[in-house]
Order: C-alpha cells, then structure tokens, then sequence
C-alpha cells in the first residue's frame, strides 16, 4: 500500500559573518582554548552582528535552501519555525520570513522546544504534509543565542552561537515501504518538564519582563543526555524494523562533542557516519541540526537515497529523534 512521506527537496544555511574563537573569548573571562575544546569539541562560533535578527538568518537559509532544491518561494504553503530567540514576543518569527519570502498565502508559525526545535518542526511539518493539508513546507531552525547569554559566565557564554538551517519539504506518494521509502520514515518526541531548573532562561513576558539570560547545570544535562538521546532513537528503530547498520549518517544536535561520541557508541553508530560541525558551530541550539545537514550535503557526504538519524535534546527536557532517506 502506497503512503505520502515528507521527500526533502533542499537544504540550506546561513552564518553570520562574526567569528569568535576561543581564544578570543580567553582574552575576555577566565577560561581557555584547551579547557573548551576538551570538554566541548568548540573551537569558533559566529556572533550575528548588531541589527541582524534571528529573521534575518532565517531569510537567508531559507532562500538557500529554495535555490538548493530549485523550486520558487510561492509554491510554499507551510513555513515552521524553530527559535528560542524569537525577533519580538510577537508576531511570530516565521511571518517575518513569510513576508521577507514574499509570500502571503498559507500559514506560518513559530515552534518553541529549545535544542530540540528542529526535530518538534520536522515533525510538525510531516503530519500537515502527510494529512494532504499541505503539498511544500519550509522547516526551519535559526536562533540568536549570542542575545541571551551572561559573557561573564564561563560556563555558559563558551557553548553557544548564532545561525540558521533549513529544509523544503515536499508530500510524494511512496510506496510505502519503510526500508527504502524516500522522506521522512518516522519521528519521536518526547519531553520532561520535571527538569526545567537545568536548562532554562531566567526571564520572560509573564514571569519577570526581561528576556533573561541562559542557565545551565551542565553536569545534569550531560548526565541525562545520552540516555534521552538513545531512548528516541531506539523507539525509531523498533518502529521500523532497521537499525544502526541501516544507517549511512548520524546528524546529532551538535551541543557537544563528547555527549555526541558517547550516543554514537552506546548505538554501535561507527564514528565515521557522525557528522561534525560543533567544532565550527558552537551549540546553535535549533539550527544546529539544519546547518550540519547542509554542510553534510554540500560537501557530498549525504547522497540521494542515504538514510540519516537525526536527534536532538534541549531544556525542558525535551528529546527527539527523526529517520529521514535523503
């Protein structure tokens, strides 16, 4: 029996042009370049520049990722956002990028799970495109962390930068065979609010009337991590009868080089299926996992028909994970 699947038609990304490295960073707080690369794998992240918003790196991965599966801004129907740094508290960042595209049919919107953005957005997108809602989505994850961080927190200001990624998606009709079917094959999320004093910002609209700053308890969330990741990924495979051998790339949150080796061997995922940006990228939370995707892509890592695994966690707790053939 044949079945719609969410076929991804292009990917794109945007940088913005500042690049702080970690000795950069030495010269401004306490810390050092051996100390973050040991326990993070972060050698550089970027810095959007004064005036340029999460909106702005948004508009531009998306147009990338237009030119890059060669269809026009108009055929899009669906736009979903992934930020944790939105441009205001409202309207949504995603109409500013509807807008920005130069379109203004269908809908747009925003989707709030922090690291796991991108993963909670594609499957969003999936279940509209596959109920026949909509034919093309654009999913995309951007944010601006640089915004809310304390830069006198070692701890904290080292991890994290700014960037987006994003993705056409397409309803086609497959045969329906989970094993070879283009598109995403299956999605799993899950989320904990238990653990919100880990991973949260000190502020918002409601509760203070500041954006706040970004706090972490970087042992507990490491210490979760690889458990929550592993569990999603475990219930992708059970759903769909493949496993760690079937898979030709693992595309991470790229949060941390260590959590990320650690998932990859609990998995039995050989290292050279890992794909690594965290070096380049910092921790850029929602857009982590587009901008490794277009990286892989462009580079000619993940290739027509490859299976890739991508899975994420941020504060909340939230976890996904997601099985896509390219």
């Amino acid at each position: 029996m044949t079945q719609i699947r969410s076929v991804v038609l292009g990917c794109g990304s945007y940088l913005p042009e500042q690049v702080v490295t970690n000795a950069q960073l030495a010269a401004r707080i306490d810390t050092s370049d051996e100390w973050i690369v040991q326990r993070t794998g972060i050698r550089e992240r970027h810095v959007a520049a004064e005036g340029e918003f999460t909106s702005h790196l948004a508009i531009k991965a998306a147009q990338a990722a237009l030119t890059d599966a060669g269809v026009d801004a108009q055929s899009i129907e669906l736009i979903v956002l992934a930020t944790s740094t939105p441009d205001n508290t409202f309207p949504a960042t995603a109409v500013a990028v509807q807008h920005g595209l130069g379109i203004n049919h269908g809908a747009a919107f925003d989707l709030q799970a922090v690291c796991s953005g991108f993963v909670f957005a594609l499957a969003t997108a999936d279940n509209f495109l596959r109920t026949g809602a909509y034919k093309r989505a654009l999913v995309i994850g951007a944010e601006t962390f640089s915004r809310i961080l304390d830069w006198n927190d070692r701890g904290t200001c080292v991890l994290f930068g700014d960037g987006a990624g994003a993705v056409v998606l397409e309803a086609q009709e497959q045969p329906g065979n989970a094993a070879t079917d283009r598109g995403i094959v299956t999605t799993h999320l899950r989320s904990d609010g238990r653990h919100k004093a880990k991973l949260f910002v000190d502020g918002g609209p409601s509760s203070t009337q500041t954006v706040g700053h970004l706090r972490m308890e970087g042992r507990e969330v490491f210490k979760h991590a690889v458990g929550m990741i592993t569990d999603v990924i475990v219930d992708a495979f059970q759903a769909t009868g493949l496993n760690a051998d079937s898979i030709n790339w693992f595309v991470p949150h790229q949060a941390n080089k260590r959590i990320i080796d650690a998932s990859a061997h609990k998995l039995h995922i050989a290292p050279e299926k890992v794909v690594l940006t965290v070096d380049r990228h910092g921790n850029t939370s929602a857009a982590s996992i587009p901008l490794a995707l277009a990286v892989a892509r462009k580079d000619g890592r993940i290739k027509k028909g490859d299976l890739v695994l991508l899975e994420a966690m941020g504060g909340g707790f939230t976890w996904g994970s997601a099985l896509v053939r390219w």
